[in-house]
């Protein structure tokens, strides 16, 4: 039997302050929710939101020119969108219930590298999703999501395999080295080594760039979440 034909888009809970001295705030960014729930929404999908906790932040970089179309920023803006009542639903994860879902999702901002290594219940479900056989997908800072997601046999489902997600080369272009140290958290590279898997990437930072090995499907960068969202379905379309 196919996975059903409904996605869970995971958002961050965190926020931190980021790109000192101005303080600006890093939570969701917007446009690897936006942009992976439209692409869905017009793939047929049922697409729900939720977080480890509930609670969610826009990240200030996500809502800077260039990352929104005029169009999706009308869309953001517009508390009746579907995309806002959705999101602003504050779905938990421990509320939801994992074989309903044939799609995870996890999008990012630098502060998914705070909750989402310790989301048990995001986790739980996106293990979930993978037993039944769909598809687990992350981008840019998403793959901090892995540790914890595992296959039958207890072994991170990307043992073995290649991802990629947020270079740890644009961390240092973005001069935020300092504040992600304290954090006391890995970098998507990081994570990736320790579960045993590839991390690969583009050649440039911010180039459009996505991974699919088997079920996992995953994406470099903000610019990567479109095509890393029509590589998810298009994994989906051939289960």
């Amino acid at each position: 039997m196919s996975p059903p034909r409904r996605a869970l888009i995971a958002v961050t809970s965190a926020h931190a302050s980021l790109f000192a001295p101005n303080g600006h705030t890093t939570g969701v960014f917007i446009g690897e929710a936006l942009h992976p729930y439209n692409v869905l929404k017009a793939a047929g999908f049922e697409v729900d939101i939720a977080s480890e906790k509930g609670t969610w932040t826009e990240d200030w970089l996500s809502l800077q020119p260039g990352f929104l179309s005029e169009d999706e920023r009308k869309q953001y803006d517009n508390k009746e969108s579907d995309f806002r009542t959705e999101i602003d639903k504050k779905r938990k994860a421990e509320d939801l219930d994992g074989s309903r879902y044939g799609v995870f999702f996890a999008s990012a901002g630098h502060a998914a590298l705070i909750d989402y290594p310790h989301a048990t219940h995001l986790q739980a479900i996106a293990s979930k999703v993978w037993a039944n056989g769909g598809v687990v997908s992350a981008v840019c800072h998403g793959p901090a999501i892995f540790p914890g997601i595992n296959d039958a046999d207890g072994q991170p489902i990307i043992k073995g395999r290649k991802i990629t997600g947020f270079t740890t080369q644009a961390e240092h272009d973005m001069k935020i080295m300092d504040a992600l140290k304290s954090w006391g958290e890995p970098l998507v590279d990081e994570h990736a080594k320790a579960l045993g898997a590839e991390y690969v990437r583009a050649d440039g930072v911010w180039d459009d760039f996505h991974i699919v090995d088997g079920r996992v499907v995953t994406g470099m960068n903000p610019q990567s979440a479109k095509s890393t969202t029509e590589a998810v379905v298009k994994v989906f379309e051939g289960l």
